[in-house]
């Protein structure tokens, strides 16, 4: 299958706009009814969450891979979470953006459930971020080869 990635011109930018386009060519990662659903529930997060803002994200079949910049402005610093409830929070944005898909799924009677946890990462530099925004954006153009094995659902 040809990388997604090396279809892209030079000079042309990497939006998500363009990542859409590109993977809508893979019959296999055209949107279900629900992969609609995520993928616009993604795009919500801001909404509900108005100190998040969305970089590159793609919806595969069975998982997303996405990036979350958390824009706290009160707090200058890195606070570890407290014991007890959880919210305004990674963990919270999580729990709600599942909880939202899986809902409109159960009310449709869409066939769906979510793997039970989430793989997060801080990312400290301008190359780690270049590198997972490649890795996201290559991910759709490894989805025949590599979709049964479970250990690519982690990164």
């Amino acid at each position: 299958m040809q990388n997604i990635a090396s279809t892209l011109s030079a000079d042309e930018p990497l939006t998500e706009s363009l990542y859409a386009k590109k993977t809508q060519n893979i019959a296999s990662l055209r949107f279900s009814d629900i992969g609609g659903i995520a993928n616009q529930y993604w795009q919500d997060i801001p909404k509900h969450f108005p100190f998040v803002e969305l970089d590159m994200f793609v919806v595969m079949p069975n998982h997303v891979h996405g990036i979350l910049f958390i824009n706290k402005l009160e707090h200058e610093e890195w606070k570890p979470n407290k014991f007890g409830p959880q919210s305004q929070n990674l963990a919270s944005i999580v729990r709600g953006y599942k909880a939202g898909v899986k809902k409109y799924a159960t009310l449709h009677q869409l066939d769906f459930g979510w793997q039970s946890r989430y793989y997060d990462r801080v990312i400290r530099s301008e190359k780690e971020l270049q590198n997972i925004r490649q890795y996201i954006f290559n991910n759709p153009a490894k989805w025949e080869a590599e979709k049964n094995n479970p250990e690519n659902l982690l990164m």
